[in-house]
């Protein structure tokens, strides 16, 4: 698989520490479209095909996922296995968070959207404040790390939450809910790589928008005929993609494809 980096800042200053996340590259966006969209098909198995409940399945994933971000913590380098799990499992509860503000608590999503907006920028503001930097590059300690996964969070969160309120209280459906946030990704990459667009920004806006594309094509291929959807269903649609994910993960730790040293820029 190609090793070109997309929204990828170059490095200024190399240090001895091994960078915790994975490079920017195609494969790293693929992976990451895939296991968003694998994380809207978990969310809606678990809870409604499983009949867990939407209160249930998040106590459930958010603990897993706790146990995962452990794992992840314990490695002090990217592992592609254990990156990628807490990525996939991240996604759901992000997924679920949303849900149960508008499902249980009644919080229209054009407020989750607002909320979960200011949620990142404080997050990023803090983050900033705090280290100086927002560049994926250097993630080389745990407090840098903490502050990365909590901004994944809120992004998969926000995604979610702009991503239902287009197709659904906007009515757009899922087949132009997702070629819309295409587009948008398409701009981010025209502006990247033409006009200029820093690097840190568009690399955020497009984890952004990357989780409603992969939301609005899950729902898409899962949900039933007469909700706009191919019709076919949560366990196929998940497991398809968590196969697909397994094959990328499975390459990237034979290839060691996405290491790299933690620069300073």
């Amino acid at each position: 698989m190609t090793t070109v980096s997309m929204f990828d800042q170059g490095a200024v200053e190399e240090i001895s520490a091994l960078n915790r996340v994975p490079k920017v590259t195609v494969d790293f966006w693929l992976i990451k479209l895939m296991a968003v969209t694998m994380g809207e098909t978990a969310a809606d198995y678990l809870g409604v095909n499983l009949g867990l409940g939407l209160t249930n399945t998040s106590i459930i994933m958010t603990a897993v996922l706790a146990l995962a971000l452990m794992l992840q913590f314990r490695q002090k380098r990217y592992v592609p296995w254990s990156y990628w799990l807490a990525v996939v499992l991240i996604s759901i509860v992000g997924t679920l968070v949303t849900d149960n503000l508008v499902d249980n608590f009644g919080v229209k999503l054009i407020t989750t959207t607002w909320v979960f907006t200011a949620a990142l920028a404080a997050t990023f503001a803090l983050w900033y404040r705090s280290e100086g930097t927002l560049s994926i590059h250097s993630i080389h300690s745990t407090r840098r790390e903490i502050w990365y996964w909590m901004a994944i969070l809120f992004t998969f969160a926000l995604g979610t939450a702009a991503g239902d309120l287009v197709s659904e209280q906007f009515g757009l459906g899922y087949f132009s809910t997702g070629i819309l946030f295409g587009l948008i990704i398409g701009s981010l990459a025209i502006g990247y790589f033409f006009l200029g667009l820093d690097s840190i920004l568009g690399f955020w806006l497009a984890y952004i928008f990357t989780r409603p594309l992969g939301a609005s094509f899950g729902d898409l291929l899962s949900q039933d005929h007469k909700f706009g959807g191919f019709g076919l269903g949560t366990i196929i649609t998940s497991t398809v993609f968590l196969g697909a994910i397994i094959l990328i993960v499975a390459y990237m730790s034979f290839t060691h494809d996405g290491e790299e040293r933690a620069v300073e820029t």
